[in-house]
């Protein structure tokens, strides 16, 4: 059964509305990456959250199999499941580890007593490793620097003297930010990209007209093709492919913003190796809105309420996600 179905069916027992950004809404998106699957156990917040019960989808499956939602009412088990879940987030709420920690993806531009900084030497080789990966960007051009890799990052400070050599310090660094444990500075999400000089193959995607961003071929570009033809053509292509030196760059960038505060750079962006931009997933936002299509307000366009009404669109970051990160209604699910 879709997910829409399933939203509609919660939503008779009052639990759940369409697009309210629930942990059930995340929890019942049809796909292999439940909440449950991702390894939150070291954190006490985190799994201070409860699960689905896994007989919920089933009842529901086995009601709609017979007759449409919109004709039937709920079934008293179904309710009674629903309940039952709803007062377990409830009695969440009031762990101190879960207020702890909803507050922080709340209030993710606050600093909080246990974040996580990097020392002053560190933060000044965070500003020039920076400082040289902007000279790159310039160099290749924003669309392009999307997509190379790290060898060619490499290759472009060796060869074009408006840029600079990286040093050993330098790439040393980086490759430690790649390949350490995001958990440390309070993200919780999925690695993805295992190898730091991994390469995204040119015949895997397709530049997208009039945005300066690039797709997957495939689900990616079948999803955003199906988004224009059915949200209409406000709906724009706000950032794509991100390979790991442009994801990188971004939570440098922010790590820079926050004076070194690797915590709060991870609330608002995932640390390079941990972004789901490299393998599939996108951000659109509302022709014409430009900075705001990255922030909550964009969760008040028309756009937005669109995408909601679809039925078949998943954001990653939910308001009340297990990730660590902010609300993002921009980001779109796709893998």
């Amino acid at each position: 059964m879709d997910r829409r179905s399933i939203l509609k069916a919660l939503s008779i027992s009052g639990f759940v509305a369409l697009g309210s950004g629930s942990v059930m809404r995340q929890l019942l998106q049809g796909n292999s990456s439940s909440l449950s699957a991702t390894p939150f156990a070291e954190d006490d917040a985190v799994a201070a959250l409860p699960e689905v019960p896994k007989k919920l989808a089933e009842i529901v499956e086995d009601h709609a199999a017979g007759a449409d939602f919109h004709e039937v009412s709920a079934p008293s088990k179904l309710e009674q499941q629903v309940a039952d879940l709803n007062a377990d987030l409830e009695a969440a709420k009031v762990d101190p580890h879960v207020k702890e920690y909803m507050q922080k993806i709340r209030y993710f531009e606050g600093v909080f007593e246990d974040d996580y900084f990097i020392s002053p030497e560190e933060f000044q080789l965070v500003k020039d490793a920076l400082a040289r990966m902007s000279r790159v960007q310039r160099t290749v051009g924003h669309g392009n620097f999307n997509l190379i890799s790290f060898d060619q990052m490499i290759k472009y400070g060796r060869n074009f003297s408006q840029v600079g050599e990286f040093t050993k310090v330098e790439l040393e660094y980086l490759e430690q930010l790649f390949f350490a444990d995001a958990r440390t500075y309070g993200f919780y999400g999925e690695k993805v990209m295992s190898g730091l000089t991994e390469r995204i193959p040119s015949r895997d995607l397709l530049k997208i007209p009039k945005t300066g961003h690039f797709l997957f071929k495939g689900k990616s570009q079948a999803l955003y093709n199906k988004l224009r033809k059915d949200v209409g053509e406000d709906i724009v292509l706000t950032s794509g492919i991100r390979g790991t030196v442009k994801q990188m760059y971004l939570y440098l960038s922010k790590v820079s913003q926050a004076e070194g505060n690797m915590s709060k750079a991870s609330r608002s962006l995932a640390p390079p190796g941990y972004s789901y931009h490299a393998i599939g997933d996108f951000d659109v936002g509302k022709v014409g809105f430009g900075y705001k299509n990255f922030t909550e307000d964009f969760a008040d366009t028309d756009v937005y309420k669109k995408l909601q009404d679809l039925g078949y669109i998943a954001i990653r970051y939910t308001d009340d996600n297990k990730f660590g990160v902010r609300y993002e209604p921009w980001h779109i699910q796709v893998v």
